[in-house]
């Protein structure tokens, strides 16, 4: 064989070799929480859930692309006959709810007011909105809640809570009492760089306190769903919104010092510079 044909023969290999990686990791897996409740990894997109009620399903929140809807739809149809009605958004970034444009015909789409309006907000990069396009208007969110939503699938209900801004200004609690589970989309990362969307108005100061009156909203609550994290507890919430405050109280005493942002970026790990910019921000226009 010549040294050509071998280079051709070693791509496609790889080339295959690559599109099988990328198919294993976007197939979506359901993950049984209790009887009624499921989480929904993999695909593209984050973490989103299932709760399988008597008479009806709610999907929280969708993936990026058709594929990974596609995906989720026949994993839930795997699990029961009962038809898919509702879909709830936990806050309006991408990998939570492009894929609301391949849900079944007739769904209902819920959010916080907050995160139906974040959809309409340029995109960081200045942007417009893709769902300023006339034609995504049937998949956008078409009830909306202030402070909170009760649904009632049979006997089985769901709460749906804001307890105030964070990652964003939109973000909510999808809560299932029955089962202590909660899910919490964004608001809290596990094992990376915890990510505040400050462009649409997410505030790490503001986090803290909404975690806190999470926690001491929903006492009950005992499994907690994050859309990029595994499961954690009540005492992970804790260690997390101790972190954030110690990162506040530093940042603080730095610029007391008189120290400069880049010195003070300087002063944490790399991959944290973002969010501590973030929070020189915050303390600087007197959050």
């Amino acid at each position: 064989m010549s040294m050509g044909r071998s280079i051709i023969t070693l791509l496609a290999i790889l080339a295959c070799c690559l599109q099988l990686g990328i198919a294993q990791q976007q197939q979506v897996q359901l993950i049984k929480l209790s009887e009624r409740v499921f989480e929904v990894k993999g695909g593209r997109g984050a973490t989103g859930g299932v709760v399988v009620g008597h008479e009806a399903v709610l999907l929280i929140d969708t993936k990026m692309d058709q594929t990974s809807v596609e995906q989720t739809l026949a994993a839930v149809r795997g699990i029961t006959d009962r038809p898919i009605r509702y879909l709830v958004n936990t806050h309006s970034d991408g990998d939570h709810t492009a894929g609301n444009r391949y849900m079944p015909t007739g769904i209902t789409i819920i959010s916080h007011q907050n995160c139906r309006k974040e959809l309409f907000l340029p995109g960081r990069d200045g942007r417009p909105s893709q769902w300023a396009d006339p034609k995504m208007a049937e998949f956008i969110p078409s009830i909306t809640f202030s402070e909170g939503l009760d649904m009632h699938l049979g006997t089985t209900k769901v709460e749906l809570r804001y307890f105030g801004i964070g990652h964003t200004t939109g973000d909510i609690v999808v809560y299932i009492p029955q089962d202590q589970i909660a899910f919490i989309g964004d608001q809290v990362f596990v094992g990376r760089t915890p990510l505040i969307h400050a462009y649409k108005g997410g505030s790490s100061l503001q986090q803290v306190k909404t975690l806190e009156r999470m926690l001491a909203g929903l006492p009950d609550a005992r499994t907690f769903c994050s859309g990029h994290a595994e499961l954690v507890n009540r005492d992970a919430i804790m260690q997390y919104i101790e972190a954030m405050r110690t990162r506040h109280q530093k940042v603080r005493q730095l610029i007391k010092e008189g120290q400069s942002l880049d010195q003070i970026k300087a002063s944490f790990p790399t991959d944290q510079a973002a969010l501590i910019e973030i929070i020189w921000n915050e303390l600087y226009s007197g959050q």
